[in-house]
């Protein structure tokens, strides 16, 4: 292969797209068992009509019903997209690692399938690699522990009190839903006026790109954009939901200790957010002493042979987009006195 794309979310699909314009031969690597990406694992409580926004994916307009279930809904789109263009995704394929040859990259499948490459496109995103923090206390509390990944609506919590913990559009998600919430978060939640537009979003990616290019762990998108006001922030906010509370001090078997008053919790969701899934890339000692890669633009510094979509500055849909077809430039380059490889249509 010319090029190893790990998942077919957003990043890789953006990423797939540019690769089959220029020619290159390429498959896609995805671990879910059909198309959509993380979105097949969202809650069916979110509809279309509560999201943030989604980005057409390039040459393919997305065009939801006016309701419904998101999670079907932006899979079918996937679905349509990858049959549209022809694109060569073999699922399910978790891939183990990911490792330097003599002539590029390997790449190893959990299934033991191997994948020789002159270049590696990863696009596994964040929804594989849920973040719990700890707190004093934490394996002490004696009700459910759940987090927001595994959210499926309302229902599992009928007539507990629950303690939602995180300041991002998941816990606005939940809050919306559940009638006895107890919001808690590290800051004041900020909410951003106005549209959430392309020029905004390439605002906010620039923002975040600072710290990946200093070898930094990335800070989440919505870090820099604040929560939007999304119908389902409104209807929280017109029914009295979003009431912040500053974050406790201890867990304790019965709920949680803000100095010496006690409140009482039956569940907690930890609505804190995803770190980067990338385990598998363990083998090529990607970290600098500051915990993070470093990139310049969405290459690798220290693997040059290898690309980041979906992650820091491109984990959102507005910055995948983008940030898979600079991937694919820069890969063309690289490979120029080896291109010339039929593209990969079938198997």
């Amino acid at each position: 292969m010319d090029v190893v794309v790990i998942g077919a979310g957003q990043a890789g699909l953006s990423a797939a797209h540019a690769l089959r314009r220029r020619g290159l031969s390429f498959v896609v690597l995805d671990a879910g068992s059909g198309p959509g990406g993380a979105w097949r694992h969202r809650s069916p409580s979110l509809g279309v009509e509560s999201l943030h926004r989604i980005f057409d994916l390039p040459g393919m307009p997305f065009t939801p019903p006016p309701s419904g279930p998101a999670a079907p809904v932006v899979a079918g789109y996937f679905r349509a997209y990858e049959l549209a263009f022809d694109l060569p995704v073999l699922r399910p394929a978790p891939v183990r690692a990911v490792s330097r040859t003599e002539g590029g990259l390997r790449v190893v499948t959990e299934a033991g399938g191997v994948w020789d490459a002159r270049a590696v496109i990863n696009a596994t995103g964040t929804w594989g690699s849920p973040y719990v923090p700890f707190y004093p206390g934490i394996a002490d509390f004696a009700g459910r522990q759940s987090h927001y990944a595994d959210y499926r609506g309302p229902a599992a919590f009928a007539g507990r009190r629950v303690l939602v913990v995180g300041g991002g559009n998941s816990a606005i998600h939940v809050l919306a839903e559940l009638p006895d919430a107890y919001w808690v978060t590290r800051r004041e939640p900020v909410f951003h006026e106005g549209e959430f537009t392309e020029d905004y979003g390439r605002d906010v990616v620039a923002r975040v790109a600072e710290r990946v290019e200093a070898g930094l762990p990335p800070r989440s998108v919505v870090s820099v954009t604040g929560l939007g006001y999304t119908a389902l922030a409104r209807a929280a906010l017109e029914r009295g939901a979003l009431v912040r509370h500053p974050m406790f001090d201890r867990l304790v078997p019965g709920g949680a200790m803000w100095g010496e008053r006690f409140e009482p919790f039956d569940a907690i969701i930890w609505a804190t957010g995803f770190r980067a899934d990338l385990a598998h890339l363990a083998p090529l000692h990607l970290r600098e002493p500051g915990g993070g890669i470093r990139m310049a633009g969405t290459r690798v510094v220290r693997e040059p042979r290898l690309h980041l979509v979906g992650y820091g500055p491109s984990a959102s849909t507005v910055g995948a987009n983008r940030a898979g077809r600079d991937a694919v430039r820069e890969i063309a380059a690289l490979l120029r006195p080896a291109a010339g490889v039929a593209i990969v249509k079938s198997f």
